[in-house]
């Protein structure tokens, strides 16, 4: 029976596998929930109630579950959580031969110099977000351009596909060509009036958003943090200590400060919701300071191998209590899928003689995503009261998946073949508020 055909509209039933994180599975041997058959009760967009089918089926009369939509070779999970990603740089992704700061001069700016075009940025911005959907990922925290119009086009494409997004304008006033510059008194003027407009307006959020210490003077810093003080509740969205040549570079152009992570802090850029991309070489000062303001870090595995940045030091964060959320960071990375992004995570480890569990990294997609963007109450799992952003993952969706889930002895280890094999081609239905998407 099609949904639409529901006598209460905006109300599905599913029954099938579910699978979704209550906490952090390193910190709890009892964080990740599986239902073998689960019933997931959806109202107005939001979860209104997830668990065993066999008791929960008893709060129902016949009459509303026989509207049930039953998908048991299909498996419920949240929708991935992206927490860092350009979308300009959708079309220069695999770009050839460079690492961070050539890759940047070479490829990254002359491309984001053609995003002044509010049609050009609204194109792109459809491309981006349908890769987005296609791959399961409902939630990003993205970069533009130093142009207001990247915003602008941005924010009214995921506005109408009602898209919980986190965007901002980037702050840049240095060392970088004139045409993707601005100042640090525009830059400010503009991203106070992108705040005005968006921030909050539907499921939409606005992150201050200078695109690394070295293309922004001590002034434009200053002001990005007056930013944040004078609009609680906006994130602020940066990268951090990915790559030794940039390490060495801040060091040059921020003397008096003591460490890279430094020049943001005395500029007043930490805080709950504030995301730092990458964090490969920090010391332990660093990431204690981070954690003592909760600051968060996105992981971007596939991009800092495909430019040669480093390995990520998962258990070092972990140790001091970081938040960490999955970035595929687009176009310095090579995939829009989570599922391929965490395969490369997990190499990573290994290569570290740590071995990350396929519920860890899980988490790290969805709920520890939610957490690291300050929105664990809204989105991440299927805790009633949530948003209902959810996919369909088919677990036979290639030959070789369909093969090796015969031998699976657990959903622990169907979950890391998934991990570990899949791409798109699994995500068979990807929910936005619980409507199927396009």
């Amino acid at each position: 029976m099609s949904i639409h055909s529901h006598p209460v509209p905006g109300t599905r039933f599913l029954r099938g596998p579910l699978l979704h994180c209550l906490a952090e599975p390193d910190k709890n041997t009892d964080a990740t929930e599986y239902f073998n058959d689960a019933l997931l009760h959806i109202k107005d967009g939001y979860i209104v109630a997830c668990g065993d089918y066999q008791s929960l089926k008893q709060s129902y009369d016949d009459h509303q579950l026989a509207y049930l939509e039953h998908h048991p070779d299909k498996l419920m999970i949240p929708g991935f959580i992206d927490c860092h990603v350009h979308y300009p740089q959708t079309e220069m992704i695999a770009a050839h031969g460079t690492q961070l700061l050539d890759w940047l001069n070479t490829y990254t700016f002359p491309v984001e110099a053609q995003f002044a075009d509010i049609e050009k940025s609204r194109d792109v911005a459809e491309v981006f977000l349908q890769e987005l959907l296609r791959n399961g990922t409902t939630t990003a925290l993205v970069f533009c351009t130093v142009h207001s119009e990247s915003v602008e086009g941005f924010f009214q494409v995921a506005q109408a596909r009602k898209l919980r997004m986190i965007a901002g304008k980037v702050l840049m006033d240095r060392h970088a060509p004139p045409e993707v510059l601005d100042t640090a008194e525009t830059g400010y003027q503009q991203s106070q009036q992108l705040i005005n407009k968006w921030h909050g307006v539907d499921r939409l959020q606005y992150a201050v958003t200078p695109r690394f210490a070295p293309t922004s003077s001590s002034e434009q810093l200053r002001l990005a943090g007056q930013l944040l003080a004078d609009n609680p509740g906006v994130y602020l969205h940066t990268h951090l200590s990915e790559n030794y040549d940039e390490i060495a570079w801040v060091k040059e152009l921020f003397p008096a400060a003591d460490s890279y992570l430094d020049v943001y802090d005395q500029a007043g850029l930490l805080g709950r919701r504030s995301v730092f991309a990458h964090g490969i070489h920090l010391c332990d000062d660093q990431c204690q300071r981070l954690a003592d303001t909760d600051s968060a870090i996105a992981h971007c595995p596939t991009s800092n191998l495909f430019i040669g940045s480093g390995l990520f030091p998962l258990k070092k964060l972990q140790k001091h209590g970081i938040n960490i959320g999955m970035g595929t960071d687009v176009g310095g990375g090579t995939s829009f899928s989570m599922l391929q992004t965490l395969s490369e995570a997990y190499k990573i480890q290994q290569l570290q003689q740590v071995n990350l569990s396929p519920e860890q990294a899980f988490y790290m997609a969805t709920l520890g995503g939610a957490k690291a963007l300050d929105l664990n109450d809204k989105i991440g799992n299927f805790a009633p009261g949530k948003e209902a952003d959810f996919l369909l993952i088919d677990l036979h969706a290639t030959p070789l998946l369909k093969f090796r889930n015969q031998f699976c002895k657990d959903w622990r280890e169907a979950l890391f073949v998934l991990q570990t094999l899949a791409d798109d081609r699994v995500v068979a239905e990807t929910n936005i508020l619980g409507c199927p998407q396009g």
